[in-house]
Formats: C-alpha cells, structure tokens, sequence
C-alpha cells in the first residue's frame, strides 16, 4: 500500500526556513528518520515545500485558467512537506508517523493519505 504522508504547513512554516540552532536541530532529527524509513524500505520519497508565497495556482472554471499568487490564507490548510511511502497497511503508517519528530517548533499535523492503485479503479 503507498500512502501519501503530508506535513501540514504552520504559520512558523509559511515564514520559511531559517538556520537556527533548533532549526538545525530539528533537521538533524528528521535526517535521522529519513534514514530509518529507507533502511526498513518504505521511503519512496521526501521534500519540504517552500512557503507559499513562493507558489502559485491555478484556478480552472471550464476552458478558463486563471493564475492565482501565493501566499495563500489559512496556514494549517497548507502543506509543508510530503513524504511518499510503501507500507503493508494503514496502521504501519500510523506506527510510524508516531516515530516521526515534530517537524514544526510548535503544535503540528501530519495526515496519512493512501494512493489509489490501479486494482482500486472501477474497469
């Protein structure tokens, strides 16, 4: 089973990323993670986002497109991270997620997301 497993934004992520000493700290210890997931080979993939005033959307009504600049309101509804895993069930995801370091210096989510599989799509 892959499971999409996101790190949802703060508004301490949405100000972006700087190099304190409990910044690095902090990335020290998901770095240790990281390579936990992969030695027990469920890390599929792994990056941080940046902020997003950095991105952009794009609005789709019917043929139209409109472009919309970040930054984008309500900060907990964002995502700052993602990881890609294969994992036997949803409950080694969870196991796992309840490993993880906090990756924010406050309160934080992170929300487990299984992919759909082909076998799951009506034929």
């Amino acid at each position: 089973m892959r499971v999409m497993v996101l790190v949802k934004a703060t508004e301490d992520s949405e100000r972006g990323f700087a190099p304190t000493p409990e910044a690095m700290e902090a990335m020290e210890a998901m770095g240790q993670f990281n390579d936990e997931l992969a030695k027990a080979g469920i890390l599929l993939a792994a990056d941080g986002l940046t902020p997003s005033s950095q991105g952009k959307r794009v609005a789709f009504d019917g043929a139209g497109r409109t472009v919309i600049d970040g930054p984008f309101a309500q900060a907990r509804e964002l995502v700052a991270g993602f990881w890609l895993w294969e994992v036997k069930d949803m409950d080694e995801a969870v196991a796992w997620v309840k490993r993880c370091p906090n990756p924010m210096p406050g309160p934080s989510e992170i929300e487990i997301r299984p992919l759909y599989d082909l076998a799951d799509l009506p034929t």
